[in-house]
């Protein structure tokens, strides 16, 4: 049969080249609209669902919200890991699913099962869906500075006017926050004034909540026009809030203003950015659509961000401070050299054994069209284009043009001993005819040598699943055309004058050396097996010392420093020790710019504690380094120079710390993880573990979460006095929410802005417990106040600063940083 097609084939060149043709252009659009990325996406198909909590502590929140939303989640349908995150006033929970299922699949089911677990949570809280994206999704970040703007102002402009602007670039799935002040407008109540006119908190909650709406009243006709009606009653500023009337006495009113200072003041905040040292700026990070094309997406954004920029204040720049589109386009720049630099190679070689130009050019001409249809059919199956996939192709070009060569071959072998009447296509045929259908099986043999990394799954599946099929792909594509494309292409080109194998000077060298060599093994058979067995022996033991890794370590040409201070860190306290940082980084001269964060942004992708650092550092080109410098010994010199106490260093690079984090939850190379039911005994386990761990050759830093480091005021209600005083627990919760936490009452409308009105007690007196105790008041049911202090205690206590849950078992993990050895070892 596949000599029946070889003739077919050499007998019909005009349908052969047409289809060709036809393959070319498939090829050819194919590689123009291929995904394109730096290494594949390695990430599992995740959920994560998000829940704001304000003001309340880790604790709270985990027996409130995390946990009722992680036991619910468990039972999701091929769900295979849920982890719960309670932090300061937000939940976090991932759900991890099994490989192969669709991530909008996925989403649905996470939604039926959440609206069944929204109802155990408390009133006024809903969980949300995180974006359509995972972690290593962060392709671009960038930076909002101006000279002559506020950090309060430049964050406005960030999330009215440049976040709106980036996400409307196609496969954008989102635009997180970080950074800056977000504006807030707070009510600070003066609580003598308060007493002295028999007002209460509740009542200044309940008065802004209903000063602020407007409503519609349908229509009405005025001389032959329909007049829309409206009732207009946002609050526009802090002077219509000082205007709401609390109450009217004989007339007089008694306005917000005359009990409570108006003013705009920064919300609390758990993220913080900062820029080459020089102060805190506003920023941005743009994330992309799972299964989006990666240098599109930036591209997108980037496009979207020149035209926001155009209307931004003069002055105010947006400053990139990650781009991956330089390591994929470095990434596939280097690829594309060494696949031309391999093909070069081979059609030299080709030229020089056949010694007959246009014979080698039946297989230079067949290897980029084998190429072409494994681009093709990355394609159709949705492979993009990176490092392991093209990777697969490198591979496979040297066996790809064998069986053109064979062929070529022994038809110069024929067409040396054919009569001179003979027709040339009938000889080439014969010879194409008597080898084709060996190499055809032959390179079907090498097609289905890579089937067992088939088999694999996770994130080994991901990794080494695209440089699996494109090598197969690439050897298919070559077997079907040395029996197509092949012989028709011999028909063409090889005519002329053939120089035979024995007057080839090349190939008489070859054979003067192999000749000897052959004879030599066949007459010491014996000798020759017993070597081979000893060299086999020998290599057992370099073998065992070679050490082993999930993945080669790539170059990203960004560095990324993450180190971990001990918890209860305040934001201020961070934002200095950050900013030194990275001052002192920026003085390294292979360092273009440096962007710190610290804590979390506004995204569900982004679990971080305020005692969590994620400094990205751009390099400059390596030919622009010091002599001698290379990657490793710039990160030994950046480590020994940012020695803090407290500090546990930790380095990797951006795409390796997310593909590490989504995998495991740690964010080191190396992590251990120590389950338990008591935070306490956990904490004191993990200690133990991590001063073991610092022993261990290699480790450069190793960190156990301080889980009981936060620092608490407990207000704890006194029930016996409440009954006394008519009042219940709720009374007093209301009042710590309000006084204490500024818990935001309402909304202003401020054109496309929106900013919190909250309501809070003047910082001197909520400095300290005896003054909470003393001043704060609990309105009385038949009217008057009490002090908070005489129907609760408060007292310093100590407690969870977050609270980490896996399978709904509470988990304390071990971050450790290895440098110089294998992780396998």
């Amino acid at each position: 049969m596949i000599a029946r097609v070889i003739e077919w084939s050499a007998r019909n060149l005009v349908l052969v080249f047409f289809a060709t043709a036809l393959i070319i252009a498939a090829g050819v659009w194919s590689l123009r609209n291929l995904p394109i990325d730096a290494i594949p996406d390695l990430s599992d198909v995740q959920v994560i669902v998000l829940t704001d909590y304000p003001g309340q502590a880790p604790q709270v929140v985990e027996d409130q919200v995390t946990y009722p939303l992680t036991s619910a989640m468990l039972t999701v349908p091929r769900s295979r890991v849920v982890r719960g995150f309670s932090f300061f006033g937000i939940s976090f929970v991932y759900i991890i699913f099994e490989d192969g299922v669709d991530p909008y699949w996925a989403r649905s089911r996470v939604l039926e099962y959440l609206n069944a677990a929204a109802a155990r949570l408390p009133d006024g809280v809903t969980p949300a869906l995180g974006p359509d994206a995972t972690g290593v999704g962060w392709v671009y970040q960038y930076a909002i500075t101006g000279e002559n703007l506020s950090l309060a102002e430049l964050r406005s402009l960030q999330d009215w006017v440049v976040r709106f602007g980036a996400s409307r670039a196609e496969g954008v799935s989102e635009v997180a926050s970080v950074g800056g002040f977000v504006k807030q407008y707070s009510v600070t109540v003066d609580p003598v004034r308060m007493r002295a006119q028999g007002i209460t908190l509740s009542d200044i909650g309940k008065a802004i909540s209903e000063s602020n709406m407007d409503t519609g009243g349908r229509t009405v006709e005025l001389s032959e026009f329909e007049f829309m009606v409206r009732g207009r009653g946002y609050l526009a500023g802090t002077e219509d809030i000082g205007n709401i009337t609390l109450r009217s006495i004989g007339g007089v009113p008694i306005n917000l203003k005359d009990v409570a200072r108006i003013e705009i003041v920064p919300s609390e905040r758990r993220g913080i950015a900062e820029l080459n040292g020089e102060g805190e700026v506003a920023s941005g990070i743009v994330l992309q659509r799972v299964g989006a094309n990666a240098l599109d997406v930036i591209e997108n954004a980037k496009a979207e961000l020149d035209v926001v920029a155009q209307s931004l204040p003069e002055g105010v720049d947006i400053v990139p401070v990650y781009d991956r589109s330089d390591l994929i386009l470095s990434a596939i720049e280097t690829l594309k050299t060494t696949l031309l630099e391999e093909s070069l190679v081979v059609a030299g070689v080709t030229i020089i054994f056949l010694l007959h130009v246009r014979s080698a050019l039946v297989a230079i001409i067949m290897l980029p069209v084998g190429l072409l249809m494994a681009f093709t059919a990355m394609k159709f199956l949705g492979i993009g284009a990176n490092i392991m996939s093209l990777g697969g192709i490198a591979i496979a070009i040297g066996a790809m043009i064998d069986a053109a060569i064979v062929m070529i071959e022994n038809a110069h072998k024929h067409l040396e001993r054919a009569a001179p009447d003979k027709p040339r296509i009938q000889v080439l045929i014969e010879a194409a005819s008597e080898v084709g259908p060996a190499l055809f099986f032959s390179l079907l043999i090498i097609t289905v040598s890579f089937l067992p990394i088939f088999s694999l799954e996770g994130q080994e599946g991901r990794m080494f699943g695209p440089l699996a099929y494109t090598k197969t792909f690439s050897m298919a594509a070559a077997a079907f055309l040395s029996v197509t494309l092949v012989p028709a292409l011999m028909v063409v080109f090889v005519r002329g004058r053939i120089i035979p194998e024995h007057r080839n000077p090349v190939n008489r060298v070859l054979i003067a050396v192999y000749r000897p060599i052959i004879s030599a093994v066949l007459k010491a058979k014996s000798l020759t097996i017993i070597v081979a067995i000893a060299a086999l022996v020998i290599t057992i033991w370099p073998a065992r010392q070679l050490g082993s890794e999930f993945m080669p370590v790539l170059n990203e040409g960004t560095l990324m420093y993450m180190p971990t201070t001990l918890p209860g860190l305040s934001v201020t306290k961070a934002a200095e020790l950050m900013q030194t940082q990275d001052r002192i980084i920026k003085t390294f001269p292979e360092v273009l710019s440096v962007f710190g964060k610290a804590g979390r942004a506004l995204t569900a992708t982004d679990p971080a504690p305020t005692e969590m650092f994620e400094t990205i550092i751009q390099l400059r080109p390596e030919d622009e380094w010091r002599p001698g410098v290379t990657i490793e010994s710039l990160r030994q010199e950046m480590d020994a120079a940012l020695q803090f106490p407290g500090v546990s260093n930790a380095w990797t690079m951006p795409i390796r710390a997310r593909i590490d984090m989504l995998s495991t939850g740690i964010r080191t190379p190396v992590g251990i993880k120590v389950f338990g039911t008591s935070l306490t005994e956990m904490e004191k386990v993990a200690r133990e573990v991590e001063a073991v761990v610092r022993t261990v050759p290699g480790t450069t830093s190793a960190y156990a979460e301080r889980v009981i480091g936060g620092y608490y005021l407990d207000i704890t209600p006194d029930r016996a006095a409440l009954g006394r005083y008519g009042l219940s627990v709720q009374d007093v919760q209301e009042v710590i929410g309000m006084a204490l936490g500024a818990k935001a009452i309402t909304q202003t409308v401020e054109g496309r802005e929106r900013y919190d009105v909250a309501v809070r007690y003047p910082a001197t007196l909520r400095s300290d417990p005896e003054a909470i105790g003393r001043e704060v008041q609990v309105a009385l049911p038949g009217g008057g106040t009490i002090p908070l202090g005489d129907v609760a205690t408060i007292e310093r206590t100590r407690g969870a600063t977050s609270i980490r849950t896996e399978n709904g078992q509470l988990a304390v993990y071990i971050f450790v940083d290895i440098v110089g050895r294998d992780l396998g070892g």
